[in-house]
């Protein structure tokens, strides 16, 4: 377990400094997606579905969304 903290702190410093340098349209379409995947999983969970089923349709969904969404406000 002590050598695993390490590694796990390395992997999310790593993870996290990717997403530095995101335009606003990459920011939404990853914040949509995530939201969309999360709020599937726990919709499919709750009914008794396929929880993967549901994350990936939700995030597909929600990146979709979080897509549509920007290129409406540049639009204004």
């Amino acid at each position: 377990m002590t050598r695993s903290v390490p590694l796990i702190v390395l992997v999310a410093a790593l993870t996290l400094g990717g997403c530095s340098n995101l335009s606003k349209t990459e920011e939404r379409v990853l914040s949509g997606g995530a939201i969309g995947a999360g709020a599937g999983a726990l919709g499919t969970a709750l009914t008794g579905g396929c929880v993967s089923c549901g994350a990936a349709l939700g995030g597909a969904v929600g990146a979709g969304a979080g897509y549509l969404l920007d290129k409406s406000e540049d639009r204004k």
